[in-house]
């Protein structure tokens, strides 16, 4: 691989991987705030919206760093990968062109009027606020996932004379059916990172003994959104789009689980090490038949292999989208189990008292980033070696008058401009979980040894805010 190339492709993914960490929560946060705003209004309890309140400020914090390393992205197309650029833009131009004057403003100038607004607002406007940051946000992830939807599956376009490619019909950019799946998949894993991040500080709270009325909404709140969503991520959405795959790119799936023969009834790898040499894997342990059923309904249906396809036509780097797609899976399975087994303690009335599951939630609050992470590793070098499925390979795509010298100049300023940034972003996240969500009146504190009762002197209620009991 050229090495101007390889820079070229590390620096766009170092940025976008940075980047995504922030936009995750933000979609996944919408509609949690909704539901919190809604329950406060519906129950006219106080309590809501100072826990509504509370996440927006979090998402606020997210939003502003979403946008700060969001913004160079945009200008990398022109200055790493120009001529994807000058290819695509007729196409693309239209999706993105879109995220940024109709999602984007809708969602910072309600957001605007959410956090700041409430006073000026009824609280039905007030809650109209919040759905409108909600629709916004989700709004900005369509039209992204849109724009990679088109590149992993072209559609509604046109080549010009130039070789350029051109948009012919606007409705079949929007109504790709891979990017409706890629969609509901990707903003289901968004929630889940959204509801593990609630419950992590729910549960924090109650393991600390403050905040402990707040943290009881966090974690009820979490587990619910997350008990959902993480089924939803493995069915329907990520059967679909695993179906979608085996129709559209059959070597992306062959390479997805190293089988590099073709094979009916083709097994199901649960965990081995693809041998990329000897084309096989090392170690498996499988499940007979199981692939062939997932992906055909069809227990003996025949799975092609990646000896069915050129070399030149695998993906780039067959261990990395193995182990990203199998670590994605993985961590999904976790989170329903997780979920699972909050939900039935909270059912039972006994989540709130049972000190290793809340440790379970607490810990776990990394891991829906990994995954989504993973994912979005999947996606992109399951495309390769294409950067425009069928179209443009990327190795046409990345500027060439731009050295691997100069990109790995920018590539470093990056990375400590960006270490910088998430500093600050623990910081103020930090700040916030520790002032936590009550509104000038004291924590609750709870007996030392116990998560079920808070006992309270009225006296201390008015002097303990800041206090912290050993």
């Amino acid at each position: 691989m050229d090495s101007a190339l390889l820079i070229h492709r590390l620096h766009f993914a170092f940025t976008v991987t940075f980047h995504y960490l922030f936009p995750q929560l933000t979609m996944g946060l919408a509609p949690l705030i909704v539901v919190l705003k809604t329950l406060g209004l519906r129950r006219n309890d106080e309590k809501y919206n100072q826990a509504a309140r509370f996440w927006a400020r979090i998402f606020g914090i997210n939003f502003v760093l979403g946008v700060v390393t969001g913004i160079p992205m945009e200008f990398q197309f022109g200055t790493n990968w120009s001529h994807f650029s000058r290819f695509a833009g007729g196409v693309i131009g239209q999706t993105l062109g879109m995220e940024g004057m109709f999602a984007f403003f809708l969602e910072s100038a309600f957001l605007g009027l959410f956090l700041y607004g409430e006073k000026r607002l009824s609280p039905r406007a007030h809650w109209w606020s919040a759905v409108a940051v909600f629709l916004g946000s989700w709004l900005s992830g369509f039209f992204i996932v849109a724009t990679d939807a088109w590149m992993q599956h072209p559609v509604g376009y046109i080549k010009a004379a130039d070789g350029s490619v051109q948009l012919s019909s606007f409705w079949a950019l929007v109504l790709n059916p891979w990017a409706w799946w890629q969609y509901a998949h990707n903003m289901s894993g968004a929630v889940i990172t959204g509801a593990f991040v609630m419950a992590s500080v729910g549960a924090f709270y109650l393991l600390w003994g403050k905040f402990v009325e707040f943290g009881r909404i966090f974690v009820r709140t979490g587990v619910a959104a997350g008990l959902i969503f993480s089924v939803l991520q493995l069915f329907p959405t990520g059967d679909g789009q695993g179906r979608l795959i085996a129709q559209n790119q059959p070597v992306t799936l062959a390479a997805m689980e190293a089988l590099f023969a073709t094979q009916p009834g083709a097994p199901l790898v649960l965990v081995g090490q693809p041998n990329v040499d000897e084309k096989k894997i090392d170690n498996p342990l499988i499940i007979p038949n199981a692939l062939s059923f997932l992906t055909y309904r069809a227990w003996t249906a025949e799975v092609k292999g990646l000896n069915e396809f050129p070399q030149d036509q695998w993906p780039t780097s067959i261990a990395l989208l193995y182990y990203s797609y199998h670590i994605m899976v993985g961590l999904g399975t976790v989170f329903i189990a997780i979920m699972v087994v909050a939900a039935f303690l909270l059912w039972r009335g006994k989540l709130f008292e049972s000190r290793w599951i809340l440790w379970a939630l607490l810990l776990a609050l990394p891991f829906p980033y990994i995954a989504n992470t993973a994912g979005w590793i999947t996606a992109e070098i399951g495309r390769q070696p294409w950067l425009v499925y069928s179209l443009m390979r990327t190795a046409d795509g990345y500027s060439k008058t731009v050295s691997a010298g100069n990109g790995m100049f920018t590539l470093l300023g990056f990375m400590g401009m960006y270490t910088v940034l998430a500093i600050l972003f623990l910081f103020l996240v930090r700040r916030e979980i520790e002032h936590g969500p009550e509104e000038g009146q004291a924590a609750e504190r709870l007996p030392k040894g116990s998560l079920t009762r808070v006992e309270l002197e009225p006296a201390a209620l008015a002097g303990a805010s800041h206090r912290r009991e050993d």
